[in-house]
């Protein structure tokens, strides 16, 4: 299969075209207008899907989506939460969930994946990066936060991040979730005490660049919205992998 890159299609028009089968990952398709196209079988995944509209016969489904997905994952809509008692209640919403999905996934399973994604091990190994990187360095200001098991996302060594930080060889299922448990503790007691004046503090974006600086409350959320939206993807992925 041909792999195109870059921005040679920005602005094109494909007429009479078949793309039938084509997948496109990580690219920008905003904007993108189709007209009298057949969608059977189309899969979107949009991670700020919220964010934006997006038009199916002249009506915008996101607000559908996006209750549908809160009816699926119940607890998931309290993410954006604002305050103290508001986001404790939305921590043990998302951990609920995820000890289910952790428990009831087979041991064969763990490292299992289909292709392009990760493994159930891998995400959980994400999940240490997201909160070393929204907890430790946003909010409490450490300069090296990140734990040598955490997941780091495609691209980040292109971005200048320091590779060196994560062990090369794959932890054990076992230190992946002693890990993963200890940054949730850390989560939980930072809630425990948060006020809603620490809430409202600034802080600088943990990934730099740009004008954005998220409040610690923006930073909390962004927490959250990782854990649903992965838990989302495992979850489909498992039920992928359940099938065979």
């Amino acid at each position: 299969m041909t792999t195109y890159t870059g921005d040679e299609f920005e602005g094109a028009t494909f007429q009479s075209a078949s793309l039938k089968g084509a997948t496109i990952r990580f690219s920008d398709v905003s904007s993108v207008v189709m007209r009298s196209v057949d969608v059977g079988g189309l899969d979107i995944d949009s991670h700020d899907l919220e964010l934006g509209t997006l038009l199916v016969n002249g009506v915008d489904v996101v607000p559908l989506v996006e209750a549908e997905l809160d009816r699926l994952f119940p607890g998931r809509g309290l993410r954006r939460a604002e305050t103290p008692e508001g986001l404790r209640a939305a921590w043990v919403a998302a951990q609920g969930a995820w000890a289910e999905t952790v428990v009831a996934t087979p041991v064969h399973l763990v490292d299992a994946h289909v292709p392009d994604e990760w493994s159930l091990a891998q995400t959980l190994r994400h999940l240490v990066l997201a909160t070393d990187c929204w907890l430790g360095k946003a909010i409490r200001g450490e300069e090296q936060p990140f734990h040598e098991i955490g997941q780091i996302f495609d691209g980040a060594a292109q971005m200048g991040f320091d590779m060196s930080i994560f062990r090369p060889e794959p932890p054990t299922y076992e230190e992946v979730l002693a890990v993963r448990a200890e940054k949730q503790r850390q989560v939980t007691e930072f809630l425990d005490s948060v006020t809603p004046e620490h809430l409202a503090e600034e802080r600088d974006n943990p990934w730099g660049g740009g004008d954005w600086h998220p409040t610690v409350g923006d930073c909390v959320r962004v927490i959250l919205e990782e854990e649903w939206a992965h838990l989302r993807y495992i979850r489909r992925d498992l039920a992928i992998l359940g099938q065979g």
